[in-house]
Parts: C-alpha cells; sequence; structure tokens
C-alpha cells in the first residue's frame, strides 16, 4: 500500500509541475517551455501504471506506458467532428491532444524512460522486486 502512495503522489507532483510548465511557459527557458508539459504528462503515465501494477516489474509499466502513450499521440490522426469536439475541451485537450507532432514520441519517451530510470534507482524494494 505504502508504494500505491507513493506512486500516487509522484503522479500528483507530474500533474502540478505539468500545469504549471504550461501556465507559467514565460517564466522557464524555452526549451523547457517547449517539451517539458509532454515529458511530464507521459511521466505521470508511467507512475498511473505504476500504481496500477505495483507488484508487477517495473518494465511492465514501461511497456504499457510506452504503448498507451504512443497510442494517444497516433490517435489524433484520426481527425473526426466528435473526437475534436472532446479534444477542444481543457480535459480532452490535455489527455488526448490535439495534433499529431513526431517529436512528442521522442518526447514522451524521455518522459517514461527518465522516471523509469529514477523508479529502479529510487525504489527501496528495488532489488526484491525486479530479477
Amino acid at each position: 500500500m505504502r508504494a500505491k502512495i507513493v506512486y500516487g503522489c509522484a503522479v500528483l507532483i507530474c500533474i502540478v509541475l505539468g500545469l504549471s510548465s504550461r501556465v507559467c511557459g514565460d517564466w522557464i527557458p524555452p526549451f523547457a517551455a517547449k517539451h517539458l508539459g509532454d515529458v511530464l504528462w507521459a511521466s505521470m503515465i508511467y507512475f498511473i501504471c505504476r500504481v496500477l501494477f505495483t507488484r508487477r516489474q517495473r518494465w511492465l509499466s514501461l511497456v504499457l506506458s510506452l504503448c498507451f502513450s504512443f497510442g494517444i499521440e497516433f490517435s489524433q490522426l484520426y481527425q473526426s467532428e466528435w473526437i475534436n469536439v472532446v479534444r477542444d475541451s481543457v480535459l480532452g485537450g490535455l489527455i488526448l491532444g490535439k495534433g499529431f507532432l513526431w517529436i512528442d514520441l521522442l518526447r514522451y519517451t524521455a518522459g517514461i524512460m527518465s522516471v523509469y530510470a529514477l523508479d529502479r534507482i529510487c525504489s527501496p524494494r528495488m532489488i526484491h522486486q525486479d530479477k
């Protein structure tokens, strides 16, 4: 249960930092303002997978979060009136995005791989969980 709480807190931190990077984009370096939101969004997806699959090996969360993130990005190639109405809402836009960008796949990969590495280094159960 403790691991779920820690990963849940990591989800909340990613949400706060990600939204802050959008709102305060003028106050951070341009490179960070351009890329940080997507990196943090993908990091949040990884941590959500860890909340759901705490007792499973980390590589499963790595693969699932990459598949989910890539799936959301590729879904943006589909343009229909009903889905674009959803995407035009604030929550729909944050979750589904608005338009396909190849660079987003790189941002997602960077975010997920970074928090995966951080998870492996920082988790006190790392030695017993991953073999």
